[in-house]
């Protein structure tokens, strides 16, 4: 994204998306406004998101979430960077998907770090955005050293003139069942729990990254793969997995124009290729049921329904390609392409 307005479409709807309060149009407000980091969008987020389009839509106002890239932890313990769920290009689509009118993404750096609690409420939410009303996590922190929270924000409120919500912790219906939170779906990707982690983030997980030249041996073989590079997305844990690929961008690719938003069905293989010597990371997907595809340099996702299997080293190609019958096989199952 640019640092110039745009705007993101979701059915019929278009969200606005922002790069600085400079955007922010002086006639926007009132407004109602959300603040996190929301990495995956999941479901506790979007029990959060939509009480803010909800008190929005009762006061006549607009809904509104400030989140930031890159995220707080990468700039003040630049060598212990999150691994993040989702790219800001997803993150936004989400943000968009729960029905805000805009989303301000925040350029996070040490000089911003530095506000008071109220430096930032009076800056950001109450001149900047115009703010009414703001409704929060219950564990929301904020401010230089995170010296702000909920009461920090309820004091302010009473001061400023801004009504403070605070929402609690969100979780299945079941008794004593554990929040949703990002820290969980990061533990059930690396356990190769995609249906839990797909579960709490109430869409599938979703990788993106542009199909690029690899070596070529799936051709050989009879599995002709989109080796991707992924530069957004958790990766999971490595091995086979069932899903989708989606182009969403065919670039100067005017062979996969066609295919723009189509779901692909795939088995997805993401790992080490031992048994022919790999020694590096590699995500390929081969298209179920669909010949002669040319994906080269186009923009992908790959969205993961379930794992199969780790990563072997099976020993030689003939039993590699056996392996793979049987992973597409499991795939084509799993996806519901004989149904």
């Amino acid at each position: 994204m640019t640092g110039e307005q745009r705007a993101v479409r979701h059915n019929d709807r278009m969200t606005l998306v922002w790069r600085s309060l400079d955007d922010v149009p002086a006639d926007f407000g009132p407004t109602v406004v959300t603040v996190g980091n929301f990495d995956g969008v999941h479901r506790g987020h979007q029990a959060v998101l939509a009480e803010v389009v909800a008190a929005a839509k009762a006061r006549g106002a607009k809904a509104v979430a400030v989140t930031f890239d890159p995220h707080p932890k990468a700039v003040h313990d630049p060598a212990h960077k999150p691994a993040l769920i989702t790219g800001v290009e997803d993150r936004v689509q989400r943000l968009a998907e729960a029905g805000l009118d805009a989303v301000l993404v925040q350029e996070y750096t040490i000089e911003f770090a530095q506000q008071t609690p109220e430096e930032f409420v009076r800056g950001y939410l109450c001149n900047g955005l115009q703010a009414q009303a703001v409704v929060v996590g219950r564990d929301t922190r904020f401010g230089r050293g995170n010296a702000g929270d909920v009461e920090t924000l309820r004091e302010l409120g009473e001061r400023l003139g801004l009504e403070v919500d605070s929402v609690g912790d969100k979780a299945s219906g079941d008794d004593g069942a554990r929040r949703w939170s990002s820290t969980w779906v990061r533990e059930l990707l690396d356990s190769g729990d995609v249906p839990g982690a797909n579960e709490i983030l109430g869409r599938h997980h979703r990788l993106r990254g542009t199909v690029v030249h690899g070596d070529k041996l799936g051709r050989t073989i009879g599995f002709p793969t989109a080796n991707v590079a992924v530069d957004a997305g958790f990766i999971p844990r490595h091995g086979v997995y069932a899903g989708w690929l989606v182009v969403t961008d065919a670039g100067a690719n005017e062979r996969a124009a066609h295919l723009v938003g189509e779901r692909l069905p795939a088995a997805i293989s993401l790992g080490i290729n031992y048994t022919v010597g790999g020694d590096s990371l590699r995500v390929e997907a081969f298209v179920i049921d669909r010949e002669g595809l040319d994906l080269y340099d186009a923009r992908v996702a790959l969205d993961l329904v379930a794992w199969r299997r780790p990563m072997l080293d099976f020993g030689g190609l003939e039993a590699l390609v056996a392996a793979l019958e049987d992973d597409v096989a499991w795939c084509r199952d799993v996806l519901g392409l004989d149904a």
